[in-house]
């Protein structure tokens, strides 16, 4: 399997003209990963098959025939800590590559504000908990707050779901939540972005358990305590898919979500400033 995906890997990239060192640049990739996947010592993941097919610039009917090959081994769970060690901030550039190839990208987060709405200082205080370098962490704030530009193409859509916990949980101080809160307030204003919030009091059928992020409808990246796990098998897709419309419908959406938002985002102001609710103030 490993063998026969490389070679066909490397046969199209030949077959295309382009030589390794420009597919791996494109792909997000060292030459010496590429050349270790043709070659078949190592076995690539869906998102290194999908971003070395959206390198090549193959067909649909090539890359779909490609990756029904793949499908068979199409799950693959990559702990943090194998990310900590080859470093945060290649694992942000393949990300990137994989969004500048995605039309539609649909987020759940039950735990935290989404990667690419985050402010520098709530970026610095999630990656800080991941005991890296400064010199790691910096580089991979950096690439992280790179991939935000991907936000403002109007040609790509942008559909986020978060819990009301997400706006409360406090990874920052006061001050910095009501900056965060307020760029969220922002960015639901662009054409391309959509955001609903599912509050805390509406009933559920079922928990939000994982956060997720379906990349139109061909793959799914699935983020767990100790691993990120990642599948393009079309029914895990569509579970992900279903799941995301179901919570969808429980979200408040537009001016009732800015409102929630703005709401909270005032909550934290006050506390900041010392006033109580009602009130002039502590001091």
């Amino acid at each position: 399997m490993r063998g026969h995906i490389g070679s066909t890997l490397r046969e199209l990239r030949k077959a295309s003209g382009k030589e390794a060192k420009a597919v791996a640049r494109s792909a997000a990739m060292s030459p010496s990963k590429l050349s270790r996947i043709e070659t078949g010592k190592l076995a690539p993941t869906a998102m290194d098959v999908d971003r070395i097919l959206a390198a090549i610039g193959v067909s649909d009917e090539v890359r779909a025939g490609l990756v029904e090959t793949a499908r068979r081994e199409a799950t693959e769970a990559t702990a943090w800590r194998l990310y900590r060690r080859s470093g945060f901030h290649l694992h942000q550039d393949a990300i990137r590559s994989v969004e500048a190839e995605t039309a539609i990208q649909r987020v759940f987060q039950p735990s935290c504000i989404p990667g690419l709405c985050q402010t520098p200082e709530y970026v610095r205080a999630i990656l800080g908990a991941k005991g890296l370098t400064a010199e790691m962490l910096s580089r991979t704030i950096g690439a992280r707050l790179q991939r935000q530009a991907v936000l403002f193409e109007p040609t790509k859509s942008f559909r986020y779901l978060i819990t009301e916990s997400v706006l409360r949980w406090r990874l920052v101080s006061p001050p910095e939540m009501a900056v965060q809160l307020d760029r969220l307030i922002t960015l639901s204003r662009l054409p391309n972005i959509s955001f609903g919030i599912v509050p805390l009091s509406t009933p559920m059928t079922e928990a939000p358990s994982s956060s997720f992020v379906v990349y139109d409808n061909r793959m799914v990246i699935v983020e767990i305590p100790h691993a990120e796990i990642t599948t393009s098998e079309p029914k895990d897709v569509e579970l992900y898919l279903e799941r995301f419309s179901r919570f969808e419908l429980q979200a408040l959406t537009g001016d009732a979500m800015r409102e929630m938002v703005g709401s909270i985002r005032d909550e934290f102001l006050r506390e900041h400033k010392g006033i109580q609710p009602g009130g002039t103030g502590t001091r």
